[in-house]
């Protein structure tokens, strides 16, 4: 199939990781061990240590992934660029089944992409088995890191140590970004997936992947999830209180849990009702807000 099909996973980016780790670990997600990573810098470069690496929250379906430059030596993949911008939510990943059917899809559609980019990074230690994965990133993406994403090893990194949560988080849902020019960025984000885009009813448009049994982890389910493109002066109404310190602006995430957001309000955190369930502000996320929905 050659186009999006779910909601991969999103990373909330910062300078250094162990803020955002300390963050989601008080939220009750149980993360990975850190990796850094490494790549290629071009389809035909070689493989080389980057500076960047991660934890992650690992879901049914999806997962955070929370992202730092580890060693400023090294290559960043852009991620200094990003957070010059402001800390937060900066990539967004989206699944796809086959990752050449949808770079000739791509390409045809005049999508300047030269090639599948792959990325690899090591799981549980730096002596552990390698998980690698086949990226098509959109180039020069004014939201940040937009991509496709195939996971070559996904058994390594949805490790049942990794995926159980005290806030009983299980799915990754919807992404919440706003743009000053909506509809434009819609029709860039429709071209990217292959989807066609819809009117949102808080104002703006939204993007629904269709869902893949076990493409965004071995045991995800079939499930539709959102990307939301919303006018700025409609993030408030989804988001509330949260405002766009710069456009375009990867606000939010929403997550659904297990057990109707239990977990989640006895935890005693200072969370805001919102229409889908219940945010954490992104003062206590990493920059970006997080929605528990039941």
């Amino acid at each position: 199939m050659s186009t999006a099909l779910a909601l991969d996973h999103v990373a909330v980016c910062g300078r250094e990781l162990a803020p955002l780790v300390a963050a989601y670990e008080a939220l009750g997600f149980s993360l990975s061990p850190i990796a850094q990573q490494s790549g290629k810098r071009s389809p035909d470069g070689v493989v080389e240590p980057f500076g960047t690496g991660n934890r992650c929250a690992f879901l049914r379906h999806g997962y955070i992934e929370l992202l730092a430059i580890l060693d400023p030596s090294l290559f960043d993949n852009q991620l200094g660029r990003f957070m010059d911008r402001y800390e937060g939510l900066h990539i967004l990943a989206l699944g796809v089944q086959d990752e050449m059917a949808n770079l000739a899809r791509m390409q045809a559609a005049g999508i300047a992409i030269p090639g599948v980019a792959w990325l690899e990074r090591p799981v549980d230690g730096p002596d552990g088995p390698r998980a690698k994965f086949a990226r098509l990133p959109f180039p020069d993406a004014p939201e940040g890191r937009v991509q496709l994403i195939r996971h070559l090893t996904p058994e390594l990194i949805w490790d049942k140590r990794w995926t159980n949560h005290a806030n009983h988080a299980d799915a990754l849902v919807a992404l919440v970004m706003a743009s000053a020019v909506p509809a434009e960025t819609a029709a860039r984000f429709s071209r990217l997936m292959g989807l066609p885009f819809q009117p949102d009813p808080a104002g703006g448009f939204q993007i629904r992947l269709p869902g893949m049994a076990g493409l965004a982890g071995p045991e995800a389910p079939a499930m539709e999830t959102l990307v939301r493109i919303l006018e700025p002066e409609a993030l408030g109404a989804v988001l509330p209180g949260v405002e766009a310190p710069t456009l375009p602006f990867m606000a939010g995430m929403m997550l659904r849990t297990d057990d109707g957001n239990a977990a989640i309000r006895a935890m005693g955190l200072p969370l805001v009702p919102t229409r889908d369930g219940l945010m954490v502000p992104p003062a206590l996320a990493g920059g970006a807000a997080l929605v528990f929905c039941p």
